[in-house]
C-alpha cells in the first residue's frame, strides 16, 4: 500500500489553524444559541420581538457570504479571515454588552456583526480548505466542517452547564469572545498570504476583458459550466437538509411527535453528534469510493432518516432516525465544495460560488418551511427536504472527476494564489 505524502511543517500548521478556528466558530455559534432564552429574559421581550432581534444574524450572515468570495479574489483568504475573526469577536462583545444592559438594539447589532464575521470567514475557510486539499492530494474539507460540528456540540454542552449554574450570559459570551480572538490571531499567523487571490482579469477566466471584470461578474461567469450548476444543485439540497434540522428539529419533535422540550433538545444533540461523526470518519470512504458514490449514499441515508421522522408515528423511532438524517447530511456540503474547487483555473471563484449557494440554502431556505407548515403541518412540510435529497441522489455523477476518484488533485498540484515555495 502506497504511503501518503509527507506533510511539511508549514502545510501542517496551515491545516491545524483552519481546524482550530472552525472549532472556535462552532463553539461561539452554539454558545449564542444555548443562551438565547437567557438573552430573551434579560431583554424582557416577547417571542415575536425576539424574532426581530434574531433577524440581525440572518442579515449579517448573508451580507458576509455574498461579499466574501470577491474579497478573497482581491485580497486573499488570510485578510478576509482576519476581518471575519474581528467581526466575530466584536459581535460577541456587543451581544454580551447588549444583554447586560438590556438593550435589544445592541443585541441586534451584535448579531449582525457576528453573522457578517461568520459569513466572511466560512467562505474564506472553504477556499483555504480546498487549497490545502490540492496541496496534500487527500480530503480535508470534511474534517474541517467536522471541527465546526464538534464545536457546536462542545458549545452546546458548555452553554447548558452554565445555564444550569445561572452564570451571567454577558460574562459567558465575553469569555467566548476572548477565546475566539486568541484562535483568530494564531490562525491568521499560520495561514499563508494570497491564497485564492487572483490578478485583474482573472476573475472570470478570460483575458480579453482588459481586466475590467468585477467580483460579481466572476461569480456569475463560473455558472456557465454545466457541471458546476449540477454541483450547485447538490449543495443546495444537502445544505437545505442540514439547515432544516438546525432550524426545526426540536420543534418538529415537540409539535410533530408530542415529545417534551428536553427530549426535543436531546434529539437535536443526537443530530449534531451524528453530523460530527460523519464528517470525521468520511475521509477514508471518499478515498476508497469517490465523492459521487459517497454523496449518493449520503443523500439516500439522509432521505431514509427524514422519511422515518415524517411518516413514523413512533416518537422513539423518529428520534433514533435523526441519526441517519445527521450522518447522511454530514458530508454533502464539504464534499461538493471540494468538487467545485478541484480545477486549478478559477478555483477560488468556483468554491466561492458554490459556498454562497450552499450558505444561502442553509440560512434562507429552511425558514421558508415555516410558511408551508402553517398550511400542512411541520411534519408534512419536511417532505420538501425528502424530495430535494432524492433529486440530489440522481445527479451525483457531476461529482466524478476525470483524473481521480477521490475528488482531490495529486500532491504537488499548484494552488491558486500560493507559490509552491510557500508550502515547503
Amino acid at each position: 500500500m502506497k504511503n501518503p505524502p509527507v506533510m511539511d511543517p508549514t502545510t501542517r500548521r496551515w491545516r491545524a489553524a483552519l481546524f482550530l478556528f472552525m472549532l472556535a466558530t462552532g463553539v461561539s455559534m452554539a454558545s449564542w444559541v444555548a443562551r438565547t432564552p437567557a438573552v430573551r429574559d434579560a431583554l424582557d421581550v416577547t417571542t415575536g420581538s425576539m424574532g426581530l432581534v434574531l433577524f440581525g444574524l440572518s442579515i449579517g450572515s448573508m451580507a458576509g457570504v455574498l461579499v466574501s468570495g470577491g474579497l478573497v479574489r482581491r485580497h486573499g483568504g488570510r485578510l478576509v479571515i482576519a476581518l471575519g475573526a474581528g467581526l466575530l469577536v466584536a459581535g460577541l462583545l456587543v451581544i454580551a454588552g447588549g444583554a447586560a444592559l438590556e438593550v435589544s438594539a445592541g443585541v441586534f447589532c451584535g448579531l449582525a456583526l457576528f453573522g457578517a464575521g461568520m459569513g466572511l470567514a466560512e467562505v474564506a475557510f472553504n477556499i483555504e480548505g480546498a487549497a490545502v486539499e490540492r496541496a496534500l492530494g487527500r480530503p480535508v474539507l470534511p474534517v474541517l466542517h467536522g471541527c465546526f460540528s464538534l464545536g457546536t456540540v462542545v458549545g452546546a454542552l458548555v452553554g447548558m452547564g452554565l445555564t444550569a449554574a445561572r452564570f451571567p450570559v454577558g460574562w459567558h459570551l465575553a469569555a467566548i469572545a476572548v477565546a475566539v480572538a486568541a484562535a483568530g490571531v494564531w490562525t491568521v499567523r499560520a495561514v499563508p498570504a494570497g491564497t485564492g487571490q487572483e490578478g485583474p482579469g482573472a476573475d472570470d477566466g478570460e483575458a480579453g476583458d482588459g481586466g475590467r471584470a468585477g467580483g460579481v461578474r466572476a461569480q456569475v461567469a463560473v455558472w456557465r459550466d454545466r457541471r458546476l450548476v449540477l454541483i450547485g444543485l447538490i449543495v443546495l439540497a444537502m445544505a437545505f437538509a442540514e439547515g432544516s434540522a438546525n432550524d426545526w428539529l426540536p420543534l418538529l419533535m415537540v409539535d410533530g411527535h408530542g415529545t417534551s422540550a428536553a427530549a426535543g433538545s436531546l434529539t437535536f444533540m443526537l443530530f449534531a453528534v451524528a453530523m460530527t461523526t460523519g464528517r470525521f470518519t468520511g475521509g477514508p470512504l471518499l478515498v476508497r469510493y469517490g465523492p459521487a458514490a459517497v454523496v449518493r449514499a449520503s443523500a439516500l441515508v439522509a432521505a431514509v432518516g427524514v422519511a422515518l421522522v415524517v411518516f413514523s408515528d413512533n416518537a422513539l423511532l423518529a428520534g433514533a432516525a435523526v441519526v441517519l438524517w445527521g450522518l447522511g447530511a454530514s458530508l454533502g456540503f464539504p464534499v461538493t465544495i471540494s468538487a467545485a474547487g478541484e480545477g486549478v483555473r478559477n478555483a477560488s471563484a468556483r468554491v466561492a460560488a458554490v459556498s454562497t449557494a450552499g450558505y444561502a440554502a442553509f440560512l434562507v431556505g429552511p425558514p421558508s418551511l415555516g410558511f408551508l407548515a402553517d398550511h400542512v403541518g411541520l411534519r408534512n412540510a419536511m417532505v420538501v427536504v425528502l424530495v430535494l435529497l432524492g433529486g440530489a441522489a440522481l445527479i451525483t455523477r457531476a461529482l466524478r472527476t476525470p483524473s481521480s476518484g477521490a475528488g482531490v488533485k495529486p500532491p504537488g498540484a499548484p494552488v491558486p494564489g500560493v507559490s509552491q515555495s510557500d508550502l515547503v
